[in-house]
């Protein structure tokens, strides 16, 4: 376990950095621009490569070793955030930050599947739901925290300084990272086909020939569609209710609240009732989502965002569970390769399609409508058993 401590802090480091950088960058092409459209523009190139290649993340990590993987995405990411603070401190052109930011991001593509698929090697078996709810804990506390901090360093400095420091949070990554020692955990298993897209389609077979890992993934992205929606119809529910943009923050955080509540009740779960405990997790999203849509008070809204926060973490806990106990570990990265951009993809459409199902049905329509959405959908996904085994983990010599 004691490597698997190690993992965690690293992920906990890059994490926080990352979300501190986020703000300092979204900060610096404001102030230069003025431009809601650049800020829009900027966030769509920094996210888009994962969901465009994280499937070759997946594939990366089954062809190379894992842990040296994830050293050179660290320092390479390093290396661009140092680039990206010249870039702000030298005042060059504009263009030039979207896109050091989505080469961070393509580089960073490796890592989700290299951690994903190296856990079940670094922890128990009986330990492993524990294992991801820590995961799960530590991206949740990064929403939360690495915002705060990011504008804490800005209060006092600037964002060349802010993005400086997400540079050192990756080598302090890569530093804690290269202190596990190397061997056969870091290892992929050695009988991956020739070929990217026959690797690729080996991860897509993989996933369709173990249906309950596709309802599994699929509860995830009905989960992420939901945040998507609420980052749109949380600020008309703010206004509703007399906070204004204040609000609108304090019920996102509420949700990244919840979240953490989230991984430590998953974490504890017994891992014997998949079909029950999703099937519960689900309906913590779902009713408080449908409850936002008539409350009128901030502190009720709080509360109903911290429930539908911790229901939506438990269910990413579960997929990420489930994934090694379902697939061949030969597959493990490709298929969580796959799953990442599914469920993010799922934050973009929720956020589409937020927009023109609050012009038809109202906000208070548009959030009882999604709740009864993911109700229905919980039950179509739910109406057989979960078949849910051991970790299928392969450790090479």
């Amino acid at each position: 376990m004691t490597s698997f401590r190690r993992l965690l802090a690293s992920l906990a480091v890059s994490s926080l950095g990352d979300w501190l950088y986020n703000v300092a960058l979204l900060a610096f092409v404001f102030e230069r621009t003025g431009s809601a459209t650049w800020l829009a523009v900027t966030t769509a190139v920094r996210v888009l490569p994962i969901v465009v290649l994280g499937p070759i993340g997946g594939v990366i990590a089954d062809r190379y070793d894992r842990r040296r993987l994830i050293i050179a995405s660290d320092l390479v990411r390093a290396a661009l955030m140092v680039g990206l603070a010249g870039v702000v401190a030298l005042e060059l052109p504009i263009v030039l930050a979207p896109l050091l930011a989505g080469a961070a991001t393509l580089v960073a593509s490796v890592h989700p599947p290299a951690v994903a698929a190296s856990t079940p090697r670094l922890v128990d078996a009986e330990h492993l739901q524990r294992a991801n709810a820590a995961r799960a804990a530590i991206g949740q506390a990064s929403i939360v925290a690495g915002p705060a901090l990011g504008a804490g360093v800005l209060a006092v400095s600037s964002p060349a300084v802010a993005i400086l420091a997400n540079a050192a949070t990756f080598l302090a990554s890569a530093v804690l990272v290269a202190t596990i020692a190397a061997g056969p955990a870091f290892r992929p298993s050695g009988n991956a086909a020739p070929g990217l897209l026959t690797e690729l389609r080996d991860g897509v077979d993989a996933l369709r020939g173990a249906p309950s890992a596709v309802r599994v993934i699929a509860a995830d992205a009905i989960c992420s569609a939901v945040y998507g929606i609420l980052t749109v119809t949380l600020v008309l529910v703010a206004g509703r209710v007399g906070a204004g943009a204040g609000g609108y923050g304090l019920l996102l955080g509420g949700f990244g609240v919840g979240g953490i509540a989230g991984a430590a009740i998953a974490g504890r779960i017994d891992g014997g009732h998949w079909r029950r405990t999703l099937a519960v997790a689900l309906t913590f999203v779902a009713l408080p989502v449908a409850a936002l849509g008539v409350v009128d008070s901030l502190w009720v809204a709080i509360v109903l965002a911290v429930v539908g926060g911790t229901g939506a973490v438990v269910a990413e806990v579960l997929s990420e569970t489930a994934l090694p106990r379902m697939l061949d570990d030969a597959v493990l990265a490709r298929a969580y390769g796959i799953m990442l951009p599914v469920t993010l993809s799922g934050i973009v459409a929720g956020s589409l399609i937020a927009g023109p199902l609050v012009a038809w049905l109202g906000v208070t329509g548009a959030l009882i409508a999604t709740g009864a959405a993911v109700l229905t959908l919980a039950a179509l996904l739910l109406r057989r058993p979960l078949v849910v085994g051991a970790p299928a983990v392969t450790v090479p010599a």
